[in-house]
């Protein structure tokens, strides 16, 4: 059973902030509150104390100190985890947020980044060598949970997911000790790390390979929601036959009041958000396709592949309610595309919605074992989300995007993408990593056999 900070003698705690080149924020401290938020404003966490990390020294130092005194450990980096699993109840958060660098080396075109490192830091970084690298949809978003999960973006059918770009990673075990994995080190935690989440340590920094991007042709195409089965099937066919540099993820919304003009204000849409990364002289013939299909708001154009990366921030900004589920699909049928209508058309609120992001092409290559991420052959990674500034309407985004969930699983592969989860249990997760979860527990059992790194979606270790 797990001890409560508050339970552990002062003199322990002071000791424990002396190793520290950063510094501990406990509940009686005026940041705490602040400290406490994440990404989603659902998530109401009060740990026991926070240790505010700048050097893989203190991680060390956190991980031990949390070992010996027997408290529930979280590790957060972004803060974005639907979740708040980046976060615990009277426990210990080793935050990573101070531990930023990004490095970039352009005789090979790869990239050091550090633990607690945000996606937009990357982008900024590498943007000016005309470099990026696959990840996902909203710029705040951490580097390490994203990594940790797989990764999915816009970059996907091009160059893969985020996973499939990691070289290396640096990390702290449960034993307190410190390793470097990759293709010929620790091999064994490297495959269970691209994919596997946080269960086997704390990793304080990650080396991508990154790809020729610097811009794109990108943006949203919208069609009325009652045309979402017909459209729904056209993109079916269409993203899986068209060239790996096009990229769109499709979706049911509501238009909010801002950026969008006033006659699209409020209504529900079928939309599409498409990244090519192409040839720009060959995209105007690409997307007649799209174009035919009469869309009533069509904006895309050139941008900076970053422009792109934080398209939606403005409208997802931390603090909102969040709640999420998620599927992954092998097809898009009839009896799908009905749903898609029915739940499309009874969206709550106006930040609500549905995306279903494509991983065929680069990422659909990769094999089903060689990384933990064992829907590689499932076409499309879906997410039902709930969305709202305002806390009165929680019961009604969560009632919405279960249902919704629940009538398309029938319909699913299975299980469901590890980042797009909430708390949802072990047989969710052991069923989202199907034959890989085996051998993700025996990796786990020989690194972390106490299960210290539990706050996750926690994979228990098979002894």
């Amino acid at each position: 059973m797990k001890i409560s900070v508050k339970h552990i003698a002062q003199n322990s705690i002071t000791a424990f902030e002396s190793q520290l080149k950063g510094k501990l924020i406990l509940p009686s401290d005026s940041a705490y509150n602040d400290t406490r938020k994440v990404y989603n404003g659902m998530i109401d966490k009060h740990p026991g104390v926070f240790a505010m990390c700048e050097t893989v020294d203190d991680v060390i130092a956190s991980v031990n100190f949390g070992r010996d005194n027997n408290l529930l450990v979280a590790i957060r980096g972004g803060g974005h985890n639907g979740a708040g699993l980046g976060l615990c109840n009277d426990g210990l958060v080793i935050d990573l947020s101070g531990i930023k660098h990004v490095d970039v080396d352009t005789s090979n075109n790869t990239v050091n980044v550090g633990g607690g490192n945000i996606w937009n830091e990357v982008d900024a970084a590498l943007h000016p060598y005309g470099l990026a690298i696959p990840s996902g949809m909203i710029s705040t978003t951490g580097v390490g949970g994203l990594t940790l999960g797989g990764g999915v973006g816009y970059l996907t059918r091009k160059y893969g997911l985020t996973i499939d770009n990691l070289l290396e990673a640096e990390m702290v075990l449960a034993d307190g000790s410190f390793v470097t994995v990759n293709a010929n080190e620790n091999t064994d935690l490297f495959w269970a790390i691209r994919g596997g989440g946080g269960n086997f340590g704390v990793v304080t920094s990650f080396k991508f390979q990154a790809h020729p991007v610097k811009m794109v042709m990108g943006g949203p195409t919208l069609w009325p929601i009652e045309r979402v089965e017909e459209i729904m099937a056209w993109y079916d066919t269409f993203i899986q036959q068209t060239t790996e540099d096009l990229n769109g993820f499709i979706a049911t919304m509501v238009i909010p009041e801002s950026p969008f003009p006033e006659e699209l204000h409020n209504k529900k849409f079928c939309g599409i958000v498409w990244c090519y990364v192409g040839d720009p002289d060959k995209f105007d013939a690409l997307f007649k396709d799209v174009l035919d299909l009469n869309p009533v708001f069509a904006h895309v154009g050139e941008m900076p592949f970053p422009a792109l990366q934080t398209l939606f921030d403005g409208l997802l900004p931390p603090g909102l309610q969040w709640y999420w589920r998620a599927d992954f699909f092998n097809d898009l049928t009839s009896e799908i595309r009905a749903e898609h209508l029915k739940y499309g058309s009874t969206i709550p609120t106006v930040l609500s919605q549905m995306h279903l992001y494509p991983i065929t092409g680069a990422a659909s290559r990769v094999g089903l074992e060689d990384t933990p991420w064992a829907y590689r052959d499932a076409k499309y990674a879906g997410v039902f989300i709930g969305v709202d500034p305002d806390a009165k309407n929680v019961d009604k985004i969560t009632e919405w995007c279960k249902a919704y969930q629940e009538a398309l699983h029938p319909y699913s592969a299975g299980g469901a993408y590890s980042n797009f989860m909430m708390d949802e249990g072990q047989e969710r997760i052991k069923t989202s990593y199907k034959h890989n979860y085996d051998r993700l527990a025996r990796i786990k059992a020989r690194y972390d056999s106490e299960n210290l790194f539990r706050v996750n979606q926690n994979i228990k270790p098979k002894h």
